[in-house]
Parts: C-alpha cells; sequence; structure tokens
C-alpha cells in the first residue's frame, strides 16, 4: 500500500500523523490477511508498533505487510511503514508493528480453518513497476455500489507519479491522461492493484502506462478493469519543465 503524506495528515510539526500511520498499517494487514484466508477479518489487536522515523510532506509512504503467524482462525501480519523521499532517493523505517487479525467464516462450517503459511510463496515481485494495493470503500461508490471512475482516475495518476518521480528524482506534475479505458466495475470492498511502468521517456516527460486491477475478498481471480496512459512531466520550483530522462 502506497500513499503520499499531504498537509491535511500532518501535524504543526509537518509530520505524518501517528494515527494516520496506524490506520495505513492496519489497512495492509486486513489486506494481506484477506489474499490469505479469503474471508473477512477483523482486527483483534495491534500487539506492538515502534516507531523509528517521522514521514514528512510530501513523502511516500509504503506499507508492506506479511503473514509470520497463522493459526486456526487468526493470524499475525508483521507491517512495515517506509517512508521515501522520492527527490533524494533516500528510504527510512517509520514504524513497524504486529497486527493479529481473527477471520470470519461466515457459512463455512465448524470444521474451517485457515490455510497454513506457505513461506515458499513469498517472493519479490517480478519486475520494477510501480505497486499499489487499497480496498474500495463506500466514500468512493456511487449510489449503485460501484468504484466513482474520479476516485479511479486519482488512483492511476498516483500511481503514474510514484513511477515518473522515482525514475527522475524529480518533482513530476501530470501534463495529460491519454486515452483511458474502463472495462468493469468495481464494488465495495474489492481489492484494487495498480501497476505503473515507464514505457517511454523524453527530455523532460515520460510516459506511464497503468494498468488498474481489482478482485473480490473472496475470490483469488484478478480482473483487469482500467488501463491508461499518463505524461508526466518534471518541473522545478517555479513549475518549469527541468531536464531530467534520458531520451
Amino acid at each position: 500500500m502506497i500513499d503520499i503524506v499531504f498537509p491535511g495528515d500532518t501535524n504543526h510539526h509537518g509530520t505524518l500523523f501517528g494515527g494516520a500511520g496506524l490506520a495505513l498499517m492496519d489497512r495492509t494487514a486486513f489486506i494481506v490477511a484477506t489474499r490469505h484466508g479469503r474471508v473477512p477479518f477483523v482486527i483483534a489487536s495491534c500487539d506492538r508498533v515502534d516507531f523509528h522515523a517521522p514521514a514528512h510532506i510530501g513523502h511516500i509512504v509504503s506499507c508492506s505487510g506479511r503473514p509470520i503467524r497463522v493459526g486456526r482462525r487468526s493470524m499475525v501480519v508483521e507491517v512495515d511503514m517506509i517512508a521515501e523521499d522520492l527527490t533524494a532517493g533516500t528510504r527510512d523505517l517509520c514504524a513497524r508493528g504486529q497486527f493479529t487479525m481473527v477471520a470470519m467464516p461466515e457459512g463455512k462450517g465448524a470444521g474451517w480453518s485457515l490455510p497454513s503459511l506457505d513461506t515458499d510463496a513469498i517472493g519479490a515481485p517480478k519486475d520494477d513497476a510501480v505497486r499499489m494495493v487499497d480496498i474500495v470503500f463506500p466514500d468512493q461508490a456511487s449510489s449503485f455500489g460501484a468504484m466513482f471512475g474520479g476516485d479511479a482516475l486519482a488512483q492511476m495518476t498516483k500511481a503514474a507519479f510514484g513511477a515518473a518521480t522515482r525514475a527522475s528524482r524529480k518533482t513530476t506534475v501530470l501534463a495529460s491522461c491519454q486515452r483511458i479505458d474502463f472495462k468493469h466495475r468495481i464494488t465495495v470492498g474489492s481489492i484494487i492493484e495498480l501497476v505503473a511502468r515507464i514505457v517511454r521517456t523524453g527530455r523532460s516527460s515520460t510516459t506511464v502506462d497503468v494498468e488498474l486491477w481489482s478482485e473480490d475478498l473472496t475470490g483469488a481471480k484478478q480482473t483487469l478493469t482500467a488501463h491508461g496512459a499518463f505524461i508526466m512531466v518534471a518541473v522545478d520550483g517555479d513549475n518549469r519543465p527541468v531536464p531530467a530522462f534520458a531520451a
């Protein structure tokens, strides 16, 4: 899970509120648990969270989780929150915590239990694309229970920003978005995964291809829901284009 630290999420020192960071970590633990068990989960306890470094305005915070212990109907997920200064290229561990998640397997029968932990299945991503995962909540959906197109575009733009800024180590802004195709609706409670890859670069601009995948909480199948290309331009403090990419 990746997010950007905006002023509304910070204290008077310009650093991310601890509560906002905990909320991101909890959502990450929920996604990890749900992808493992494919049933709804609730948090039972936050066993320990150690805060190591602050995240400042403009930093990207990345939360990654991994199951470390699985019982019959509960599991412990360890979550790291990393703050990344995109222009400097530095990454610092902000916080690490363990979350105990309890499965709510309605209709599964008394003998149901969580799958055992398969450590061999945990591996690194297959490429260097920027990947972002999140959940669709009711405030992001229409009265028909489907995710607003504008919210989907916002998530896709955020992924394009992360990919372009990591590549250039400059501040980047959106210059244009090319054709966006929406192929399927995304319902409330779905997990969405965005995959952003740089496909072309110029002197100051780069084109980022972004895929938006969705999956039902209880099903492992991912569906390509939207696809588009975003042209990002590197700028200086006066918002003027600057050289940043090797053409």
